[in-house]
């Protein structure tokens, strides 16, 4: 039974999902429905569900049921799953910001941390993992305006903190498509902009990161009713996840063809957008507007 690589990275998320798709493919093969194997944990089908897609914690007694159940008896097949299911009830690293984490955010977060490709389309902001502080600080002081001093500064402090998967030794690499109203929309003041652009313009040096703004002369296109994030993991029996932010919560469709559709429109948007090589004289051009 084969246990991810570089599982220290993955985070709880990852690790959950990794567990529950180890789950499903025994359930599978052993050939039991979901309302038996709920059954024999003294929980429903609905359960099974949930723990497959690895949207709840495990309980050890419960994974070993299932274990026996699938006739997976065998102490070193039984124990690297059992181990990794206990890694996965860890906390995540954001824990000491839960005050400031939405429930509907937390699963993002620790995809973020296990991902190995992240592809985002972003069409009011800079995506929060290239953001400067400034820049963070002041959209979020526009998006949370009834918040304290001490709590915008604990979400920049998270925001910061997200971005070392960018710079870790094995960093996640990061496609980013931004609409033109991204880069041209003042944020925080002409200082506070002038330096985003440049921070854009660094970041997209960086072989693991790159950056396309699609212009408004590019027309219509199939993402215009909002952002839309993409995740990508290394582990093969892993989906793609695909995130989409809302103002008051988030959703993350997980059909296989919900999934294929938001993938090919961001090859699509890719297409549509200025090469990634015209990034840094686009921006360069933009900063005139900011002295």
């Amino acid at each position: 039974m084969p246990v991810a690589q570089g599982r220290e990275l993955a985070g709880p998320t990852v690790l959950r999902m990794l567990v529950g798709a180890q789950l499903r493919r025994l359930r599978e093969r052993a050939g039991i429905s979901t309302e038996a194997a709920g059954y024999e944990i003294r929980g429903s089908h609905s359960k099974i569900s949930r723990m497959e897609l690895g949207r709840v914690g495990f309980k050890e007694r419960d994974v070993a049921d299932l274990l026996t159940l699938y006739g997976v008896t065998d102490a070193a097949r039984r124990d690297p799953l059992l181990q990794l299911a206990e890694q996965a009830n860890a906390p995540g690293w954001w824990q000491p910001y839960s005050d400031v984490v939405s429930s509907w955010f937390e699963p993002c977060l620790g995809l973020e941390q296990g991902a190995e490709v992240i592809r985002a389309y972003e069409i009011q902001a800079v995506p929060e993992l290239l953001q400067t502080e400034d820049y963070a600080r002041a959209l979020l002081r526009a998006r949370h305006v009834d918040a304290s001093d001490k709590e915008i500064e604990r979400r920049v402090e998270l925001c910061m903190l997200r971005q070392r998967i960018l710079t870790r030794p094995s960093p996640v690499k990061f496609w980013a498509v931004l609409d033109e109203a991204v880069v041209r929309r003042l944020v925080g003041g002409a200082l506070t902009m002038r330096l985003q652009l440049q921070h854009l313009i660094k970041m997209s040096a960086e072989p693991n990161i790159t950056v396309q703004v699609l212009p408004f002369s590019s027309g219509g296109h199939a993402a215009e009713g909002g952002p839309v994030t993409i995740l990508r993991f290394a582990e093969p029996e892993l989906p793609d996840v695909v995130y989409l932010e809302q103002l008051a919560g988030a959703l993350y469709p997980d059909r296989n063809a919900e999934v294929v559709r938001y993938r090919d429109v961001m090859n699509r948007l890719g297409v549509q957008a200025e090469p990634p090589s015209r990034t840094p004289d686009i921006l360069r051009t933009l900063l005139d507007q900011y002295i």
